[in-house]
């Protein structure tokens, strides 16, 4: 059994596994720390594998038992209890490892009113983070392919961290295929776009309802209490009354960052 302590946004996660394989995944995607690292972990996760199919859809089938909540796909299975302290998640493979590692950090930073987990690419200019959100095969890799040689904060899941006096994107590990270059990377969250790929490039601010509407279903979330809809809602209202949202419609080159520089 190996120990590694994850380190996703600000949190620290300890993992015990016993899969050399399902280590080395960790490893290759996330920042880590080895089993002389001490720290006080805020999830301790018992991760293993060897469980279910592959992927057949994205249905996630949740029940609450006493103090026990389970996520459950054909590929990985999720128990962790209701304070967000201990978990144990067992896969089938690496992409069910993203995908349940993506669900658990998602439920745990709701639970603690702490940030969000966007469906979206993100891209640094300047020292300031701009967001590309849109439905599927809007362009949101697209987006952060043609923004090279800024640097990335994530190209399918973005960390956000939300507070009444700042917006904070973090460096995310859960990648499509654009891996980071930097782990420790964080950077204030300027603008937001929802894309339209277009013959040309016109930008348009959004008013705050149209944006809060426009980015309810971006968010990565599993629900299992009434309650949880609300939390979201606030965190999101917090985002759209301090960063502006836009409509951004861009051509397939560079050319669009004109209108965001």
């Amino acid at each position: 059994m190996e120990k590694l302590t994850l380190k996703i946004g600000e949190h620290f996660m300890q993992v015990m596994c016993a899969s050399g394989d399902v280590i080395h995944m960790l490893k290759t995607h996330f920042q880590y720390f080895d089993h002389s690292f001490e720290c006080q972990p805020d999830l301790a996760i018992l991760l293993e594998d060897g469980y279910g199919t592959p992927f057949v859809d994205y249905e996630v089938h949740i029940l609450k038992e006493g103090n026990q909540i389970s996520f459950l796909r054909a590929d990985y299975s999720i128990q962790v209890d209701d304070d967000y302290k201990q978990a144990t998640v067992a896969v089938h493979d690496e992409l069910a490892l993203k995908h349940a590692l993506m669900n658990l950090y998602s439920s745990f930073i709701v639970h603690h009113n702490w940030g969000l987990l966007i469906h979206s690419s993100c891209v640094i200019e300047e020292g300031r983070a701009h967001v590309f959100m849109g439905h599927s095969g809007a362009g949101k890799s697209t987006a952060a392919k043609l923004s090279y040689p800024r640097k990335l904060l994530s190209d399918e899941a973005t960390i956000l961290k939300i507070t009444e006096e700042s917006i904070t994107v973090f460096n995310s590990p859960f990648r499509s295929e654009l891996q980071s270059t930097d782990h420790h990377e964080n950077c204030p969250l300027a603008s937001i776009q929802l894309l339209e790929q277009s013959r040309s490039n016109k930008r348009l601010k959004l008013k705050k309802a149209e944006a809060l509407l426009q980015m309810t279903d971006k968010v990565f979330f599993w629900s299992y209490r009434a309650e949880e809809p609300t939390k979201i809602l606030r965190l999101l209202k917090l985002v759209v009354n301090e960063i502006p949202v836009y409509e951004l419609h861009f051509q397939k080159n560079n050319t669009f960052w004109e209108l965001i520089s």
